[in-house]
């Protein structure tokens, strides 16, 4: 099949985990035989930050504006099979529009922060994604799965939602023996709604046990933020040095975003990243976790900086290493960036044989409702 994405970016991982993401799958989906062009808004904020430039699988091109990406790839989505638009594209009502408009084939969302888009559908303020055009997609591919799948499709009239959950790259993330510098790292972008908890499953615990060496990496932490003196730093760490990251922690934290939470069933890409290198884990807990881990067997549940200390001071060494081979025993046999690929594959081609799909003028009245 020819696919065309327009998602945030696969160029640059700073501040989103989007890239890590469209660059498993588009890799696992060009050696599976497709043809995959990935388009890309070039702005100043990842044009500085290009930690893959020039992706070598599949196609890449950037374009500057929704102008320029009208003028110069309306062929390629003319002719494209299907064509995916993910969440947060610049522009993306509009360039939704026009793909419905230009595109004969199926067409997707991918949503990569599903609760956050629904949450801001509700409020009436998402810049990507407007409420009307949900039901005129073919699929809506979603980050989050469990109740959330249901309520897509009978609130928001998506004609089908389908779970296509984050991944890992086995290739990049895998056990390393190195020396464990920090007793707990947390890696991800600032963000308000969960920087309580990092506060109170890190900070606090940091504080407890001035001994241990912390570790937090991310961008757009605010310089207000008063870092106990035994928690380091690291403002961008590309996806190429995560594993070593994570090689060299004892136990690593994963903290879940309000809305996912509140959600569940959204793992995240740090979550599978980190089990992929046999790393212990150390996680809030959310609806549907068990889907994906078993608590107590692959996983820790904490609740509060106390469950945390007790761990780091108390846990034995050698049941940590078995929790975390048992971990990364699961990501591998069901959550790699070719699984991700079989599986949209799978969906992609159901569609192509459904009776819509057969059908242009029906096809054609779809998306002549989508315009303006």
């Amino acid at each position: 099949m020819k696919i065309v994405i327009l998602g945030l970016s696969i160029t640059s991982s700073w501040g989103n985990g989007h890239a890590t993401t469209y660059r498993g799958l588009v890799r696992e989906l060009s050696r599976r035989g497709h043809d995959l062009l990935f388009l890309e808004r070039n702005v100043p904020w990842y044009a500085a930050h290009r930690d893959l430039p020039r992706p070598p699988f599949g196609r890449t091109a950037l374009y500057s504006s929704l102008a320029d990406l009208k003028k110069r790839f309306s062929t390629e989505i003319e002719s494209s099979d299907c064509t995916i638009i993910g969440s947060y594209v610049p522009d993306g009502i509009e360039v939704i529009r026009w793909v419905l408009e230009k595109n004969p084939g199926l067409t997707s969302f991918y949503d990569i922060d599903t609760p956050v888009t629904l949450a801001q559908l509700e409020r009436g303020d998402c810049e990507y994604l407007a409420r009307d055009l949900i039901p005129r997609f073919d699929l809506y591919l979603s980050f989050t799965g469990g109740p959330t799948l249901d309520l897509l499709e009978l609130e928001f009239g998506a004609a089908l939602a389908r779970p296509l959950y984050c991944s890992v790259d086995p290739e990049l993330h895998f056990p390393e023996s190195r020396r464990r510098k920090w007793a707990l790292g947390y890696l991800g972008t600032y963000s308000p709604d969960r920087q309580p908890a990092l506060q109170s499953l890190l900070m606090t615990p940091a504080r407890a046990l001035a001994q241990k060496r912390f570790i937090v990496a991310g961008p757009q932490y605010p310089k207000s933020i008063a870092w106990p003196p035994n928690v380091a730093r690291i403002e961008h760490l590309p996806p190429a040095q995560h594993r070593t990251f994570y090689n060299s922690q004892r136990f690593t934290l994963n903290l879940t975003r309000a809305d996912m939470r509140a959600a569940g069933y959204s793992p995240s890409v740090r979550l599978f990243e980190a089990a992929a290198c046999g790393t212990p884990l150390l996680s809030d807990d959310w609806n549907g976790l068990e889907n994906f881990f078993t608590p107590d067997e692959d996983i820790l549940i904490v609740k509060n900086a106390r469950d945390v200390t007790a761990i780091l001071r108390d846990f034995p060494e050698r049941e940590a290493q078995a929790m975390g081979r048992r971990a990364r025993a699961r990501v591998l046999a069901r959550h790699t960036a070719a699984h991700r690929a079989a599986e949209l594959e799978a969906t992609l081609r159901e569609l192509q044989t459904r009776p819509f799909a057969a059908e242009p003028e029906r096809k054609s009245a779809r998306r002549e409702m989508a315009l303006p």
